[in-house]
């Protein structure tokens, strides 16, 4: 993605613990001032929230998904607290004998983009799962509204968490749709100046073991979101990438409405009433086609359906729509006029 330059050495700074470039998001610093709904913007160097002294134990701090908060006043940490937890008093407990699905959707970054497509993808996967009363957002400020908890991977958690504890584990269905930078080593979450933190594939998948939560829908859009495939796959899950776990992804420009990825399979595909597998197949010679009139290099969206998902997954799609709903929003290939082509990275850059 656009910045996936100052993540690369934001990541070189948490796996060798150096320290990282400063960066500052285009546009006016002080339009947050102007704006109580633009999303704070990225103006100081990503700090090195890994530990230890060789790349092996830095791997193994980053793999238990280090998380911190610097400089957040209380009243705003009040403001979060008080935001997510009505966020999930709105949720419908599952109803006994009926397939029902829980949808969380989750920006975990500040650039508004993110924020605009979680938003979106929450509508287009309630409304295609018939997830009404029992989705989340966690999207925080997305430069015209700002009338949703932040996301974070405190909140993701505790989200997850509730929804457990109201759904049925071994009958009912998560959806879920992260949206953000991504790291070799997992999820960026990077909230302005003030929140940090990588959420890994083993986190996140012990998590959701711990939980319970056994048929699940895992949809990444991240750079090297493919990293979370192996760990995340199981016979009752689909999970969709946005890339493979050594290739980056596009369209994250602050300033636009959808990534590449979010554009193609939430904005397009899972709009239509097909299946989810078909999704996948046409979002990804979408991504294919923008990328290759682009000139950059394939990001490689994957695509893991297990062996048990089709026990399930024909009750959720009775709530398909019949019909499909309109795209929304700047597409995300209007951007490639102003993309300069790029040549595939070095074998050093790839995931290790």
């Amino acid at each position: 993605m656009k910045r996936g330059a100052y993540l690369r050495t934001a990541v070189a700074a948490l796996a060798f613990a150096i320290a990282g470039p400063a960066y500052t998001q285009s546009g006016d610093t002080s339009a947050t001032d102007i704006n109580p709904n633009q999303p704070p913007p990225h103006t100081k160097p990503w700090p090195n929230i890994a530990s230890g002294q060789d790349r092996a134990a830095i791997r193994e701090s980053l793999a238990q998904s280090p998380e911190f908060e610097r400089n957040t006043s209380p009243l705003s940490l009040l403001r979060e607290r008080r935001r997510l937890d009505a966020e999930l008093a709105k949720i419908q407990p599952q109803r006994p004998g009926t397939v029902d699905a829980y949808v969380l959707t989750v920006a975990l970054d500040s650039d508004p983009v993110f924020a605009r497509e979680a938003r979106e993808a929450a509508k287009v996967l309630s409304r295609r799962y018939g997830a009404q009363g029992r989705t989340i957002t966690l999207a925080g400020p997305d430069g015209k509204t700002d009338d949703y908890p932040k996301g974070s991977i405190r909140s993701l958690l505790t989200s997850l968490a509730h929804i457990a504890s109201v759904m049925d584990g071994e009958e009912d269905v998560l959806v879920l749709y992260s949206t953000s930078h991504g790291l070799k080593q997992g999820l960026a979450y990077h909230y302005g100046d003030t929140g940090y933190g990588v959420l890994s594939p083993a986190r996140f998948k012990a998590a959701l073991e711990e939980l319970g939560i056994e048929r699940r829908i895992l949809i990444i859009s991240a750079c090297y979101s493919g990293v979370f495939v192996p760990a995340l796959a199981s016979d009752d899950t689909a999970i969709l990438t946005a890339s493979a776990n050594n290739r980056t992804s596009f369209g994250c420009e602050a300033e636009n409405d959808w990534t590449f990825f979010g554009d193609a399979m939430i904005n397009n595909a899972l709009r239509k009433p097909q299946s989810l597998r078909e999704a996948s197949q046409e979002a990804n010679r979408s991504i294919a086609e923008w990328e290759a009139k682009a000139g950059v290099f394939a990001s490689l969206p994957q695509t893991k359906i297990g062996s048990k998902v089709n026990e399930w997954m024909p009750a959720l799609n009775t709530q398909l729509p019949q019909r499909a709903s309109a795209p929304v929003g700047r597409p995300a290939v209007s951007t490639l006029a102003a993309r300069t082509p790029v040549q595939p990275p070095a074998p050093a850059d790839r995931g290790r």
